[in-house]
């Protein structure tokens, strides 16, 4: 793999961080800002809102740029809005800050996406799109862990401080590495023509596919730690071990769901779906022995990334042209829109239907659905042969 695809994953890295360390950190951002652990959770929820509201807006804002400047411009929004992070006098600023960070989330991994798929062979976009992923599942794996810990030594701010220098540093080597790249035609009217990608059916049943099967893994995932605790009876100083489980099954199932869409791509999401939903449902049973409960997590968070990279290349070739870019970016939003509803579907069934023991049940559901969706497009895609495959990129200088 080329270098400049590593330092898209550097950039993917500290995004990664950003994202999710607030969780570790509700505790010490909640008592020194004066606010509940509610309100302090909504940085989560804000924070989401952002990638979902940003993807449109950049996309049709930065239409007519070319790729590289577009992923600087885009790691200089993330520093910026991390500084202002650190430095926010009051909850209400912070909660701003954390937004317009959001802003430049689904737009780099979307735009990132397609320069991805531009610097490797056709037969290796998957895995190269795998491989950029994989600094946000190494995020999750070591660096939300040190993040988490540098704040509560250090305070909350320190940890936002350090993902600023993160990305001064992937800005540099994005700067560095990535091949410069002119504007297409297409991305010249792109003005115009961008937002009729939302129009072609192939994509929107692509988008939906993604919503609900990420419904599925943060309905499950979302509690984790009351199950861990309150079902299977683990102290509450296991469940951070037991997540590195969890963020290893990440990595490997990235990597291997990359790996398998290059050769089979539609085999691979039917199957990665398949596989995130039987392993839900078997951890219902599984939550009430420790040993199992332990192996199921790991299985857990290998099904559920085998199927970003082939998801998101399989709304890559659906769009064409100017379109690429902004349904990338869709789809990084749609990951993120199916988190907050997914969260939401935990919530419900553990206030209002069946209990905790059964949120891994209905969330096994959800991607049964996701597969239903995946199969009718995969249907109308051999109904519709003549549908032409564009390139995935603009050619490099």
């Amino acid at each position: 793999m080329p270098l400049a695809l590593y330092a898209l994953t550097a950039g993917a890295f500290g995004i990664g961080v950003t994202e999710f360390v607030i969780m570790g950190l509700l505790i010490d951002v909640s008592s020194d800002l004066g606010v509940s652990i509610s309100a302090a959770g909504l940085l989560i929820s804000g924070y989401a809102l952002g990638v979902v509201v940003g993807a449109p807006i950049l996309g049709a804002l930065a239409g007519r740029w070319s790729q590289k400047t577009l992923l600087v411009s885009l790691m200089m929004v993330f520093t910026i809005g991390n500084l202002a992070c650190a430095l926010a006098p009051d909850y209400w600023t912070l909660m701003a800050a954390r937004v317009l960070t959001a802003f430049a989330h689904a737009s780099f991994f979307g735009v990132g996406s397609v320069v991805a798929t531009s610097l490797v062979a056709p037969g290796r976009q998957a895995s190269a799109i795998a491989v950029m992923f994989t600094g946000l599942t190494v995020a999750n794996v070591l660096g939300v862990p040190f993040g988490t810990w540098l704040g509560q030594a250090y305070g909350w701010r320190s940890t936002f401080f350090a993902v600023t220098a993160i990305g001064i540093v992937a800005l540099a080597v994005i700067a560095l590495l990535v091949p410069k790249d002119k504007p297409c035609e297409d991305r010249q009217e792109a003005s115009q023509s961008v937002l009729a990608v939302l129009g072609r059916r192939s994509v929107i049943l692509g988008l939906l596919t993604t919503v609900l099967s990420w419904v599925g893994v943060f309905a499950g995932f979302t509690y984790i730690a009351p199950i861990l605790t309150g079902i299977t009876g683990f102290s509450e100083a296991a469940v951070s071990p037991i997540l590195l489980v969890f963020g290893g099954g990440l990595v490997i199932g990235n990597l291997l769901g990359g790996r398998f869409a290059d050769r089979h791509l539609v085999p691979t999401i039917v199957a990665s779906l398949v596989a995130l939903s039987a392993v839900l449902i078997a951890m219902t049973a599984a939550i009430h022995q420790p040993v199992f409960t332990v192996i199921a997590i790991g299985l857990f968070g290998a099904a559920a990334f085998a199927t970003v990279s082939p998801l998101q290349i399989w709304v890559l070739q659906k769009a064409e042209g100017a379109g690429q870019g902004l349904a990338s970016s869709f789809n990084i939003a749609a990951f993120n829109l199916g988190n907050a509803i997914g969260a939401w579907l935990g919530g419900a069934v553990i206030d209002d239907g069946p209990g905790l023991g059964f949120v891994t049940l209905i969330a096994g559901l959800v991607p049964l659905a996701a597969l239903a969706v995946a199969l009718i497009a995969i249907r109308l895609d051999r109904q519709n042969t003549d549908t032409p495959a564009a390139a995935l990129a603009c050619p490099a200088e």
